[in-house]
């Protein structure tokens, strides 16, 4: 095998029929098959995580359209690079009556002023661009640019293409290297993969190589942990995963599963999420989707807060456990979330409606002398500490904001609301 070209570069898919994983794209009645056959190529955005083919792609694109290919990185391009690469451009399409293709990898590191700079050439359309993005367009595009370009996402590969890859990997190391490898597990592969082709096949070639030499013929899972060391999770603390995974997070134990709050909790930790913001967004939860179903949980997320500030990690995971599936298992409300948020929205509406006379504060005699707080009853000096009287605006007298959650603390709430409002609740 020829050492100077990395395997991952050898089995580069060439056609559209060698990419994995990516049917919806590349399939019989995929996007970008029908725009190829119907030679009608625009601006084309690839949005999906790292080793799904994104540079692959727009290099068949390039290919099969017989356009000229010019590849720019955001990372080490300027201005200066995009204006000299239109300008070759603008020559290219004189000659061959065809816009090349200006494909920019990580588009998403452009500044504006960068991104700015490829308006005029994609308008004029003396380049066809295809933009590479591991982050969410929509926040990284600008809006102009994104306007002009078509967005298309690519996924992950799954567990079973990831397993149809390594046995690719496989045999053409094996056709190379005169080599006669099986692979007994490849589990340990896939999971160090994380969903990346490149990282795959790259493990693969690393593994297989350090046991060229030796009598070993299977490959195990073991012998791939002693190569590669560890496992790595997936996880960008400050891209798209970070939002995926808090909000998974949130909706195992919004949803009441301990089993995946705990999961999601791993896969932040072992990607170096910061523990603070787990924390509060526990915080929040306890607050927003248990409230008066078991007030407990704020004090329990609360104290979370404050303890893993006084332990930090390592330890500190043991505690956001605890408390990530003490959230979990609480019964649930959003009672006060919709009643706040239901209240808010009503003053919106409303203006700012009189405080009633019986309800304000009369410290001069001039207050006093206009009724304020005329007929206000104190309600310590009753029964039960309860008046019926009247304390929204007259206007929206009777409305009703918190309707108590279906679970037995606010169904005892609920009951005493009803007896002493008559009806009301």
């Amino acid at each position: 095998m020829n050492p100077n070209i990395p395997l991952a570069e050898k089995l580069r898919p060439k056609t559209l029929d060698e990419v994995l994983g990516q049917e919806h794209l590349t399939g019989k009645n995929g996007t970008i098959r029908k725009m190829l056959e119907n030679d009608a190529l625009n601006s084309l955005i690839f949005w999906g995580p790292p080793g799904t083919g994104k540079t692959t792609l727009a290099e068949i694109i390039s290919e099969k359209s017989g356009r000229k290919f010019f590849k720019l990185s955001a990372v080490s391009s300027g201005v200066k690079d995009v204006r000299d690469v239109i300008e070759e451009a603008k020559k290219q399409n004189l000659f061959s009556g065809k816009s090349p293709i200006l494909f920019i990898d990580e588009i998403h590191r452009f500044n504006k002023s960068q991104q700015d700079s490829l308006l005029h050439a994609v308008e004029k359309g003396w380049i066809v661009l295809i933009g590479a993005t591991t982050e969410n367009p929509s926040f990284e595009v600008v809006s102009a640019l994104l306007s002009r370009s078509q967005v298309y996402v690519l996924k992950s590969l799954t567990f079973e293409k990831l397993e149809e890859l390594a046995e690719i990997s496989l045999k053409k190391f094996n056709d190379e290297e005169k080599t006669s490898f099986k692979i007994k597990d490849k589990e340990a592969f896939i999971q160090y993969s994380g969903g990346d082709a490149r990282k795959l096949i790259n493990s693969v070639e690393l593994v297989l190589n350090q046991f060229k030499n030796s009598k070993k013929k299977e490959i195990t899972n073991e012998d791939v942990l002693s190569v590669l060391q560890e496992t790595m999770a997936l996880y960008d603390k400050n891209g798209e995963q970070h939002y995926d995974i808090i909000s998974a997070f949130i909706k195992s134990m919004r949803g009441s599963d301990p089993n995946g709050a705990v999961y999601w909790l791993a896969r932040m930790l072992v990607g170096g999420e910061d523990i603070k913001f787990i924390a509060r967004r526990m915080l929040i939860l306890a607050a927003e989707d248990i409230g008066l179903a078991n007030p407990n949980a704020l004090v329990v997320a609360n104290n979370c807060f404050q303890a893993i500030n006084v332990i930090g990690n390592p330890e500190a995971r043991i505690l956001l456990s605890e408390t990530a599936v003490y959230l979990a298992v609480s019964p649930k409300s959003n009672s006060t979330y919709v009643a706040i948020d239901k209240a808010m929205d009503f003053v919106k509406k409303t203006g700012n409606l009189p405080v009633p006379l019986h309800l304000r504060n009369a410290p001069t005699k001039l207050m006093k002398d206009l009724n304020y707080g005329k007929d206000y009853d104190y309600a310590h000096s009753h029964e039960g500490n309860f008046v019926d009287l009247e304390f929204l605006p007259e206007e929206i007298s009777g409305t009703k904001f918190y309707e108590p959650g279906n679970n037995s603390t606010e169904n005892k709430i609920r009951e005493e609301l009803e007896k002493k409002w008559k009806g009301k609740y």
